[in-house]
């Protein structure tokens, strides 16, 4: 509906960048060709097929150079993370099955990694589920005691959602490798965040995705490393290398291995920027409301990622009056984050149920302005105050 004549939109302000990105104006400037005027099938032997396909081609050399590859073609297409998660582990578990059955996972994985073990078990494989400290990062050592002889895949992800806290990916990869083990992880919250290079990372195979990173939705890919098997993904085409089968959509790929490419360039200049914006943020939210604590590491972590304990309040009603402020936010994982469960992340941590039920997970833009985080403050603050004032723990005299 149009604003009548003199009236003034209400100011939004998006702090879920963990969730999703937009699109930026230059990856939807590579995009745009590719719906009308380059439109012919990537595998086509035409003339048209071959434009498209050096579309394609160029996506997976910039994905290729932004990652450390050592060849393109260890870089396959997928729909995003999630997919890239799910043929990781099925791929590399079904492949290497004759070898043994024990996967290693950490317990703050993504659901696609979590769900994907499940699926695993239930086929007959044993996943043994790493533990993490406070503040988010594995156990070297746990690590170590829980390998086997029949081991033959470690899944730890880069940099966790909801917490941001970046693990020691190299270490984990050595450790791996030490003990003859493939290692795969999951980089989706982890490209532009950090700098990644498979090779001086050893990483064996990684999934990456385009929307974390201001490209299209429904793309990304998996890295697997030139001479590590894993079992097709779709039957039904030579795409992929004949591994995924399947149409490529060529405008999506051109804008994700855009993305990527920008992510990497501006790498240093995006981080300075989000650090400052994640200090601004908590330091004023530290100035004016009281009991709020970091969830996490306070140090080894992403600078787009804050997640903070609010004592007093309940996050479900919190988030939906901030979001009646206009500010977006959120309780979690995108992925989860409808269900009424707890996350797995936050008590893996060792939270308790109230600490749990009280944290929400603010996430920063590189286009987010002191504006937006002021607003976000006041809106905050109102929320907090609203809350508060009906709290059992506060009437009860808890503080």
């Amino acid at each position: 509906m149009s604003c009548v004549k003199g009236c003034k939109m209400a100011k939004k302000v998006y702090l879920d960048y963990a969730s999703t990105t937009y699109v930026s104006s230059e990856v939807l400037n590579e995009m745009l060709p590719c719906f009308n005027a380059i439109y012919g099938n990537a595998n086509s032997l035409h003339s048209f097929g071959r434009e498209a396909s050096s579309i394609v081609d160029r996506a997976r050399d910039r994905i290729r150079n932004a990652i450390g590859a050592a060849k393109s073609n260890e870089i396959y297409f997928t729909s995003g993370g999630t997919e890239a998660n799910n043929w990781a582990l099925r791929g590399l578990a079904h492949a290497y099955s004759e070898k043994g059955k024990h996967i290693i996972v950490s317990s703050i994985e993504h659901k696609s990694v979590l769900d994907a073990c499940a699926c695993l078990e239930e086929e007959g494989f044993e996943v043994s589920y790493l533990s993490v400290d406070k503040n988010g990062l594995v156990n070297l050592g746990e690590l170590i005691h829980l390998i086997r002889k029949d081991t033959i895949l470690i899944s730890i992800m880069a940099v966790n959602n909801e917490i941001g806290t970046i693990q020691n990916v190299k270490a984990i990869a050595k450790i791996a490798h030490d003990y003859g083990v493939i290692f795969h992880t999951d980089a989706c919250q982890a490209v532009g965040a950090i700098k990644l290079n498979v090779q001086d990372m050893e990483i064996d195979a990684m999934s990456i995705s385009g929307h974390k990173v201001y490209g299209p939705k429904g793309v990304g890919a998996l890295y697997v490393k030139e001479g590590i098997r894993i079992e097709n993904l779709i039957y039904g085409g030579s795409q992929e290398r004949g591994k995924r089968g399947g149409t490529v959509n060529v405008a999506e790929v051109a804008g994700f291995g855009k993305a990527v490419e920008i992510a990497n360039r501006d790498i240093v200049i995006n981080q300075q920027k989000l650090r400052s914006v994640r200090e601004y943020f908590l330091n004023a939210v530290k100035e004016r409301i009281e009991y709020v604590e970091v969830n996490g590491h306070q140090m080894q972590k992403v600078n787009g990622i804050l997640n903070l304990f609010i004592e007093m309040v309940d996050k479900e009603s919190l988030l939906m009056l901030l979001d009646l402020e206009g500010v977006a936010v959120s309780a979690g994982s995108a992925c989860t984050s409808n269900s009424i469960e707890q996350s797995h992340v936050l008590k893996a941590i060792g939270c308790d149920d109230e600490r749990a039920n009280s944290s929400l997970r603010f996430s920063f833009g590189k286009n987010t302005t002191k504006q937006d985080l002021d607003f976000a403050v006041d809106a905050l603050v109102k929320s907090v105050e609203k809350l508060r004032s009906i709290s059992a723990l506060t009437k009860a005299g808890r503080r």
